[in-house]
């Protein structure tokens, strides 16, 4: 699931996470500074450049980009945890983290989450009061580049209630559980007395 920054990714999880015990959760590994009430190895791997650096020669990520001068990453041990426990693997990155695991596993489902404008946008980052105006004017700029990937998106969700939206992103999920490239034939036999 991707989106611009404030338009509810990390809450839209956290809610379908609260209902899918079966989930995981794939925590991306930053060199940013935790926010207040961030917790390492809860909302991300808080690492120094260097350790960063280390996974990255040591291939540990499926993808990593630069974003608001700091690194982010999707760790490959969330990805091999959940194909080995065949289970649904939630993932946040940014639309450049989220193409590039598109590339890596073309049978994972992309979700684009948009805000309902602009202005709702602008309104929900000040409310977060994360960011100071410089910051914030930077976000607002990068989401409008960051919104034009919606297309590259298999699904794309407008985040007015968040209720709605937690329950599209379910339903979507369950969909794509049903397709028939998803159903192993081989456990189907078994069970057939």
């Amino acid at each position: 699931m991707s989106s611009p920054s404030g338009a509810g990714k990390t809450t839209i999880c956290q809610e379908i996470l609260k209902k899918h015990k079966d989930y995981i959760y794939s925590i991306s590994a930053t060199t940013r500074e935790k926010r207040k009430g961030e917790v390492h190895g809860r909302h991300y791997f808080f690492l120094s450049e260097e350790e960063f650096k280390r996974k990255i020669i040591k291939g540990e990520f499926v993808e990593w980009a630069w974003v608001f001068g700091q690194r982010y990453g999707t760790m490959k041990k969330f990805v091999i945890r959940a194909k080995k426990e065949r289970k649904v693997a939630l993932f946040v990155p940014d639309v450049q983290g989220g193409t590039a695991i598109k590339r890596e596993y073309p049978d994972s489902v992309l979700i684009f989450i948009l805000p309902p404008s602009l202005k709702e946008l602008k309104r929900r980052l000040v409310h977060r009061g994360t960011e100071g105006k410089v910051e914030l004017k930077r976000r607002l700029s990068t989401a409008l580049k960051e919104m034009k990937f919606w297309s590259k998106y298999d699904y794309v969700v407008i985040n007015e209630d968040i209720n709605q939206t937690v329950k599209s992103v379910e339903d979507i999920i369950k969909s794509e559980r049903l397709k028939s490239t998803r159903f192993d034939y081989s456990g189907w036999q078994i069970t057939q007395g």
